[in-house]
């Protein structure tokens, strides 16, 4: 199967699994972080909204400069704020994905902030570490959400949550 067209199946899947975690966050504990150095509720769960985003930028750009106003990630208040910026972020990834050509996947891009830059590197290989973070923040929203005793749902498999529903249902 060619690269791209894994890629953009990848994309669905991952959006069932994340629409799913990010549906279950309380509009009233946006403002919660588990400890200073941690990013709130709110920015964890806005993130991972915005890396739809991502795969737009590194197919159609060369570079992220985070010190310009090129990419800003809106401020987020509630769940269905949440969900609509979702959507049309992962909607652009997805279009992204299948209107490129695989000889996009071997040119450069670079993200930096100013002069310092973070790092070059293929397309291709951005794409996929895109991935790796969703995934990422997705498990790290789920601690968040088990640390305020929130029940979370399967990401590829069913959750402890759902796997105590199952015995009572069965019991």
């Amino acid at each position: 199967m060619e690269i791209l067209n894994s890629f953009a199946k990848e994309l669905e899947k991952e959006t069932v699994t994340t629409r799913k975690m990010l549906s279950i966050i309380p509009d009233d504990k946006y403002d919660w972080q588990p400890h200073p150095k941690s990013m709130t509720i709110r920015q964890l769960a806005t993130h991972i909204a915005d890396i739809g985003t991502w795969f737009e930028l590194v197919l159609e750009h060369d570079e992220l400069d985070l010190g310009s106003d090129s990419h800003q990630e809106p401020e987020i208040n509630n769940t269905t704020q949440l969900l609509a910026y979702f959507e049309e972020s992962f909607a652009k990834g997805k279009k992204a994905l299948e209107y490129a050509r695989l000889e996009q996947l071997d040119e450069f891009w670079t993200m930096r902030n100013g002069d310092q830059v973070f790092f070059t590197d293929f397309k291709g290989d951005v794409i996929r570490a895109s991935f790796c973070q969703i995934t990422h923040h997705r498990a790290q929203l789920g601690v968040y959400l088990r640390l305020l005793d929130i029940p979370i749902p399967g990401s590829y498999g069913p959750s402890a949550d759902e796997l105590e529903r199952y015995a009572a249902a069965e019991a």
